[in-house]
């Protein structure tokens, strides 16, 4: 986080926590709509912040989770949940929110870094002596691999295991958008399932015991690592990975209808506070702030990512070609 972003952070976060002193405790609990595998980080998070606010306000507040695929997820918002606030691992499913009129279209502008304030990267877990040898990308296409991702029609988790495997495949030799297409037509020939999100794929590949390599987040890796044991799995960090953000909005309409606006934007703004980028890099997320990725640096290896704005000239442009109906990828999974 710059000096900038820094400076300003802390004026949104005196001013938000300052205005909500007269708040008394909400009639209705704070509803996070969010995306699949952030679950254990909002069991963290959401005391850590419900205790900062009784402090700072003496007001008294509750929140609730939802969990699913991030797209399905906004979906649902749209079609009708009333989420306060929205914290998703792709800006593309705040935008469809957006364009529906429920929040506001500059939603990426009110908090840092693109209001993202942590992200990870896609790693693979393989089994407990890697016993298909897999390295890096090019073994996940070999025969007789099986390899677990989540559906990116459904999933953000899905659509970055995609592209990075896309942006693998032109960054070969002669590689090329032929290349690369016939690269991830093969990678998916290898996936026996496609669930709707992360968790989905998580429980498929741990505790269904199908799959050779989970493709999945950093912090879903060690979750998993730390729930079902370290002598179980291991860790493979490819030659290239997309670095995967973690956008946050309040979704407008409804935390006006519900009178949360002052408790939804200090809540948001608490992500990027000290406290919360602690939290945030406990529970294996990359946090923005320097000093704390510093701090925590051993969870944390170095890799090659990518962004989808200098790879894919950004979200909507990959959204329209890979994963929109009709799409590339809907054109490589009907040839299955």
């Amino acid at each position: 986080m710059t000096a900038m972003n820094a400076r300003r952070l802390t004026f949104i976060l005196a001013a938000l926590l300052g205005a909500a002193a007269p708040l008394a405790r909400a009639d209705t609990p704070l509803l996070n709509v969010s995306y699949d595998v952030a679950r254990n980080f909002y069991r963290d998070f959401n005391p850590a912040f419900v205790a900062d606010w009784k402090t700072r306000t003496g007001a008294s507040v509750d929140i609730d989770q939802s969990h699913g695929g991030s797209s399905k997820q906004a979906r649902s918002v749209i079609d009708g949940l009333e989420a306060d606030v929205v914290t998703m691992n792709n800006p593309l499913d705040i935008d469809a929110i957006a364009r529906a009129g429920i929040l506001g279209k500059d939603w990426a502008a009110k908090y840092p870094h693109g209001a993202s304030p942590s992200w990870s990267p896609i790693l693979f877990l393989v089994r407990k002596g890697n016993p298909k040898h897999i390295r890096d990308w090019n073994d996940l296409v070999k025969p007789g691999v099986q390899i677990v991702i989540p559906n990116p029609k459904t999933s953000g988790n899905g659509r970055y295991s995609y592209l990075a495997a896309w942006q693998y495949a032109l960054q070969q030799p002669g590689g090329s958008e032929q290349s690369a297409r016939a690269f991830v037509t093969r990678l998916f020939g290898n996936v026996p399932v496609l669930d709707t999100g992360g968790r989905g794929a998580t429980t498929t590949f741990a505790q269904r015991g199908i799959g050779d390599a989970l493709l999945t987040f950093e912090n879903e890796i060690r979750l998993i690592q730390k729930e079902l044991g370290p002598d179980k799995f291991e860790v493979v960090v490819p030659s290239v990975t997309v670095r995967a953000d973690n956008p946050v909005a309040v979704v407008d309409k409804y935390a006006a209808k519900k009178g949360h606006e002052k408790l939804a934007k200090a809540y948001l703004a608490w992500h990027f506070s000290e406290a919360g980028q602690e939290i945030i890099a406990r529970n294996d997320l990359r946090p923005l702030d320097e000093a704390v990725l510093k701090k925590y640096a051993e969870r944390f290896p170095a890799v090659n990512a990518f962004s989808v704005d200098a790879a894919f000239g950004g979200w909507p442009q990959a959204q329209a070609t890979h994963f929109a109906d009709g799409g590339v990828f809907d054109q490589i999974y009907a040839k299955r």
